[in-house]
C-alpha cells in the first residue's frame, strides 16, 4: 500500500494485494525509444467494434487469464487498439452465479490483476460463492500497454530527488524538470502516455462488462478505485448494477482541500501510532505524544539534510518519509515502524526504513523497480488534472504554510515539489459534475474513520456528491475496510452484492 501527494493536485491512495499471480512483467526496453511516428506498446492497427469481440481465456495458475481490446484513444472508438490484461476467479457456486465481479486495488497505478488472487483470502464467502471475480490492470499499467519513463536511474533521479524550493529560479526548475520526465515518457511509450486518463480506463470497464457477457456493472474499488468507480457511474448510469467505493476519494475537492485532507490524515493516523507505541514497555519514543512527533520529524529532517547510512544506499529525506508513511495504512504494520525508528535512535542505520520504502516503491533490495506503478500513478494523476494554472513562489509559499498547519510532522514533504506544472497533456474527459450518476442504482460509499490516505470527510462528501449513495462508516485506523476491518462490513457488503440488500446510511461498524 502507498500514496503520495502531488503539492497542488489530487493524490490517491494504492493498494496493493499481498499474493500475486504468476505473470510476467511486460515493459518496453529502457534504451530503446519508439521511433518518431511509432505506434508504441501494446498498440495494435486493427479497429472495428470492441463490443463485437470475443474474450479467449487460458490458464494462469489458479486463475484463467485473457486480453481484451479496447481503443487507444476514446475519441477515435473504432482506430487503433490497445490490450487490457484481465483474470478471473469463478464463482464457487456456478448454478447461483449472479455475474462478474471487476474489483480495483487504487493507485491510480495499481494491478487489479495482482489483487485478485488475494481477493480470494479476503473476500466474503458470500460474495465468493456467487461472482466470478474478475480483474484487471488499467490501461498504461503493469501487463495492459505499460507506459514505461526510463531506466531505475532516471526513476530514482526524478521520484527519489529531495527536492528544496526556495527562489522563483528553484520553482521553474522544478516544472521543467516535470516536463522533461512527461517527455522521456512519451519517448519511451508512445503516444499510450495520452491516453491512460481514468475517464478512459472507466470506458474501457464498460467494454469488459459487455464482452463478458453481463448487462450490468457489478464494481468493488478501493481507494482511486472509487474515483474510478464514480467516473464509471457518471459516464454509464444505466449500465451500473451493484457498486462499492471503499475509501472514497473526493476527486471533486479543490486540489488545495485534497492535500490538506491527506497530511492531515496521515497525521491523526501518526499520533493514533504514538499513542499505542508509549503504552508499550518498549517503545522507542519519548513517553509524550508531542515530543514523540518532533522526534519523528527530526530524524525525516537529518535524512533530508544528511542522510543516514544503510547497507545498500543512503536514505535521504524521500526514502524516510515513504518507508514511515507505507507503515500508516493498517495499525498490524506499526510494529515495523516502532523496529526502523529502535535502529536509527539506537544505531544511527536505517536498513529497515530503506525496505519499507522499497516496499512502497516496489524497488528490490539492489534498487529495480518490479513495476511501472510509480511512473502511473504520476502519469494518471496529471492527466485527470484540468489546465493546471501556473504558480509563484509567494503561492508556493502559502500553500506550504497552510499544509504545515495540518500536519506539522510531513507538512515539508507534503509541499515539497510542484505536482503536475510542467504536464503537458490533459485528458480529453474530465468527469466534474456526478449528477448524471442519479440515473444510476443505488452505490454504497465505505469511510474509514482513521483512514489516512482518504480521509473519512471525503467517503461523507462523496456519497452527498453521489445521488443514491448510502455510507457506511467503520469505526477504527487504517486504510479502506472490506477484507481488513471486521465481519459487520463483510456482512453489509455481501449482503448488497448477493441480495440487493441496500445498507442503511448511517451504518457503522
Amino acid at each position: 500500500m502507498r500514496t503520495r501527494v502531488l503539492a497542488l493536485s489530487v493524490a490517491s491512495a494504492l493498494a496493493l494485494g499481498a499474493c500475486l499471480p504468476s505473470l510476467e512483467q511486460v515493459s518496453p526496453d529502457d534504451s530503446e525509444p519508439w521511433p518518431d511516428g511509432g505506434e508504441g506498446i501494446g498498440i495494435s492497427t486493427g479497429g472495428g467494434d470492441v463490443y463485437e469481440q470475443e474474450v479467449v481465456w487460458s490458464d494462469c495458475g489458479q486463475l484463467e487469464c485473457a486480453t481484451i481490446q479496447v481503443p487507444l484513444d476514446w475519441s477515435d472508438p473504432e482506430g487503433a487498439t490497445i490490450g487490457i490484461a484481465v483474470n478471473r476467479l469463478a464463482a464457487g457456486n456456478q448454478d447461483e452465479r449472479i455475474g462478474s465481479l471487476l474489483i480495483n486495488p487504487g493507485g491510480p497505478g495499481g494491478s487489479g490483476m495482482e489483487l485478485t488472487e488475494s481477493f480470494a483470502f479476503f473476500g466474503g464467502d458470500l460474495l465468493l460463492e456467487h461472482y466470478d471475480v474478475v480483474g484487471f490492470d488499467p490501461r498504461g499499467v503493469r501487463l495492459s500497454a505499460p507506459i514505461n519513463c526510463g531506466t531505475d536511474e532516471e526513476l530514482d533521479a526524478y521520484f527519489l530527488a529531495d527536492v528544496t524550493i526556495e527562489t522563483e529560479a528553484d520553482l521553474n526548475r522544478e516544472i521543467e524538470r516535470t516536463t522533461a520526465f512527461a517527455q522521456r515518457c512519451r519517448e519511451l511509450t508512445g503516444p499510450v502516455i495520452e491516453n491512460i486518463d481514468t475517464a478512459s480506463a472507466a470506458r474501457d470497464m464498460d467494454v469488459i462488462r459487455a464482452v463478458l457477457g453481463d448487462d450490468k456493472l457489478h464494481f468493488l474499488g478501493f481507494s482511486y478505485g472509487t474515483q474510478l468507480g464514480a467516473n464509471y457511474a457518471t459516464l454509464y448510469p444505466e449500465n451500473v448494477g451493484h457498486m462499492v467505493l471503499d475509501g472514497a476519494v473526493d476527486f471533486l475537492l479543490p486540489a488545495e482541500d485534497l492535500s490538506a485532507g491527506q497530511a492531515g490524515g496521515f497525521e491523526l493516523a501518526l499520533e493514533r501510532y504514538i499513542e499505542n507505541c508509549i503504552s508499550t514497555s518498549n517503545c522507542p519514543l519519548p513517553r509524550d505524544v508531542d515530543l514523540a512527533k518532533r522526534e519523528i520529524r527530526d530524524i525525516a529532517i537529518e535524512a533530508r539534510d544528511e542522510g543516514f547510512p544503510s547497507s545498500a544506499e543512503d536514505v535521504n529525506g524521500q526514502l524516510m518519509i515513504y518507508g514511515i508513511v507505507v507503515t500508516l495504512y493498517d495499525e498490524g504494520s506499526w510494529i515495523y515502524l516502532s523496529a526502523a525508528l529502535d535502529e536509527v535512535i539506537t544505531e544511527g542505520t536505517a536498513d529497515l526504513f530503506l525496505q519499507l520504502a522499497n516496499f512502497y516503491l516496489d524497488r528490490n533490495e539492489d534498487g529495480e523497480y518490479q513495476g511501472n506503478s510509480t511512473e502511473a500513478f504520476t502519469a494518471i494523476s496529471c492527466l485527470d488534472e484540468p489546465d493546471y494554472p501556473d504558480i509563484t513562489i509567494d503561492e508556493y509559499r502559502q500553500f506550504e504554510r497552510s499544509i504545515e498547519q495540518y500536519s506539522p510532522t510531513f507538512g515539508w514533504w507534503f509541499a515539497s515539489g510542484v505536482g503536475c506544472s510542467g504536464w503537458p497533456w490533459n485528458a480529453d474527459t474530465i468527469v466534474d459534475d456526478l449528477g448524471p450518476a442519479a440515473d444510476a442504482g443505488p452505490i454504497v460509499v465505505i469511510g474509514t474513520s482513521g483512514d489516512p490516505a482518504t480521509p473519512y470527510e471525503w467517503a461523507e462528501s462523496l456519497s452527498d456528491r453521489l445521488p443514491n449513495a448510502a455510507l457506511v462508516t467503520y469505526i477504527g485506523d487504517g486504510h479502506t475496510a472490506y477484507g481488513r476491518s471486521n465481519q459487520c462490513i463483510v456482512d453489509a457488503i455481501d449482503a448488497y452484492f448477493v441480495n440487493d440488500v441496500i445498507p442503511d446510511s448511517g451504518l457503522t461498524c
